[in-house]
């Protein structure tokens, strides 16, 4: 392809992606001389379009119980927000253009142009590295997509229903025009796998740290450890979690980062193996990051005064009243991405639930030796599994806090009979989401419904 060819090829999907910003992506029409790229450069360009390949949903934070609002911040936001903070049953309220669903089906689109264009390519000695990396990029970050949209718009995994509940439109073409239908539950999670344990053999070993937008082999591992928690198989996370640690265990030393100052992550890089964040689009950062956002009163008592993840994750902005404060994406962004401290607490939660409670605790010392003022810390004592459980459970809670991650956690514990009920309170009107409310299953955007007709979610 020449180079002015190249350049229209690019141009042409970028509008497509501005577009998008404008109308649900399962909708759009692409041009009829919309041509797929061919040169690996311009695949690999596609694959760095961080604004868009980065990307994690931020209506399942708005949802779940890290923070609480002030009545005035709850009103200034967009609708699907505040609705989302209620748990309303429509939280749309008649609006599309739901950047949680589209941005997710725009990687799934930019991951299907490259699989494609790559079959245009035939590699050679030269080449053939390069053409494995960008075939497991593609994969891991179209699993990452799917994943995504699957843990808010499809109910919780069922084992024993999943091959006849509805799971997620699973695209995997670049035609846009073809028809969209929503996979079983099962199907959408054997693709997700599928496509996670193909990039695993496809993508490098190495960690790639001036370019940490890019997965490797240790990052698939690391969603793979994540995707099998969020589904309750506890052995085959425990073991991807382990195939990661077993290779890179670097946590970073809290103690070597000044809690003084914010966004003390930024050029602390040590524990993160894929970088990702909530999306910089809309009122997403209006409501997780303004003062009127404040987390959560049992989240920060559950901190102890030694414990400095409290300064380096939040700022007191009076007494007893805390703000986020910074996150590993290193900007104001809240970090949505795969980082080690997440895997030794997978590997503990998945010990302990099969008995092997000192194998777990010694995850939590490793973790938070590295968490508390030096001098300051002090092993677990020995205890039973079910009460190694309840004690990695909470450090979960601490150390994972407004990553995206909880309301994954509110669905899959309270499967299991956790009975976890969340509560609001807005100018004194109470609001409480039960455990396994068909609430925890957002509806799909009506303008998806409309232009699809795939099943609406019951609410």
């Amino acid at each position: 392809m020449g180079k002015i060819s190249t350049i229209r090829v690019t141009f042409l999907l970028l509008s497509m992606l501005a577009a998008a910003c404008h109308k649900s992506f399962l909708d759009q029409k692409p041009s009829t001389d919309l041509l797929i790229p061919n040169t690996m450069p311009v695949l690999q360009e596609l694959m760095d379009n961080t604004q868009v390949m980065n990307i994690s949903p931020a209506l399942g934070e708005f949802s779940a119980d890290n923070f609480y609002l002030t009545y005035n911040t709850w009103l200034s936001l967009d609708i699907k927000e505040a609705d989302a903070y209620i748990w309303a049953k429509d939280i749309y309220e008649g609006q599309g253009l739901v950047i949680d669903w589209d941005i997710p089906y725009q990687q799934v689109f930019y991951s299907n142009t490259v699989l494609q264009g790559l079959t245009g390519i035939q590699p050679d000695s030269t080449n053939w590295t390069q053409w494995n990396i960008l075939e497991g990029t593609a994969l891991f970050s179209r699993a990452f997509a799917f994943f995504n949209v699957a843990g808010l718009f499809a109910e919780p995994y069922d084992s024993a229903t999943a091959a006849s509940d509805p799971g997620i439109p699973i695209r995997l073409d670049p035609d846009i025009n073809e028809k969209t239908t929503r996979a079983s539950m099962q199907a959408t999670y054997m693709q997700i796998l599928g496509d996670l344990h193909m990039a695993e053999g496809l993508l490098p070993a190495a960690i790639p740290f001036s370019n940490l937008n890019r997965p490797s082999r240790l990052a698939a591992q690391a969603l793979l450890a994540r995707v099998y928690l969020s589904v309750g198989d506890y052995k085959e996370a425990g073991l991807c979690a382990d195939s990661v640690l077993q290779v890179y265990r670097v946590l970073l030393n809290y103690n070597t980062l000044d809690t003084s100052k914010p966004f003390q992550f930024a050029n602390n890089l040590h524990e993160i193996l894929y970088q990702a964040n909530f999306p910089i689009e809309g009122n997403t950062l209006e409501g997780l990051l303004c003062s009127g956002c404040l987390v959560d009163t049992t989240l920060i008592a559950s901190y102890s005064p030694d414990d400095l993840r409290r300064p380096l994750y939040y700022f007191e902005e009076s007494p007893g009243v805390y703000t986020l404060n910074g996150s590993y994406s290193g900007l104001i962004f809240p970090f949505s991405g795969l980082a080690t401290d997440e895997l030794y607490l997978i590997r503990a939660e998945c010990n302990a639930r099969v008995g092997q409670a000192t194998l777990a605790l010694n995850d939590l010392d490793t973790l938070l030796s590295y968490r508390v003022v030096t001098g300051s810390f002090t092993p677990y004592p020995v205890m039973t599994a079910a009460a190694a459980l309840d004690t990695v459970l909470a450090a979960r809670r601490k150390e994972l806090a407004f990553r995206g991650i909880r309301w994954s956690d509110l669905r899959r514990l309270n499967q299991e009979g956790w009975n976890i009920t969340l509560t609001r309170n807005l100018n004194g009107e109470p609001f409480t989401l039960p455990p396994n409310s068909n609430l925890y299953t957002l509806p799909i955007p009506p303008d998806v419904i409309l232009a699809s007709g795939i099943t609406q979610n019951p609410r």
